[in-house]
C-alpha cells in the first residue's frame, strides 16, 4: 500500500467530487460501506452531511474510519 494519497471521485447529492484518501484509508472505508450493506457514495454522503463545514471531506473520512475501528 502506498502511503500518499490517492484522488478518487465519490458523487454526492448528485454533484461529482474528488476526495484524496491514502490507499489503507480507502480500502478501510469500502470495508465499512460493506459492513453497512451501503454504497460508498451513500456512507460519504452521511459523513459529509455529519461533519462540521470547517472540516474537508477527507479530513472527516478519516476520523469517521479512525472512531469507526477504535470503536
Amino acid at each position: 500500500m502506498n502511503g500518499r494519497p490517492v484522488k478518487r471521485s465519490l458523487t454526492l447529492k448528485g454533484h461529482r467530487t474528488s476526495v484524496s484518501l491514502e490507499d489503507a484509508f480507502w480500502a478501510a472505508f469500502r470495508e465499512i460501506a460493506t459492513e453497512k450493506g451501503v454504497p460508498i457514495n451513500a456512507l460519504a454522503a452521511e459523513i459529509d452531511a455529519d461533519r462540521d463545514m470547517e472540516t474537508g471531506l477527507a479530513s472527516a473520512i478519516r476520523v469517521y474510519v479512525l472512531n469507526h475501528y477504535r470503536g
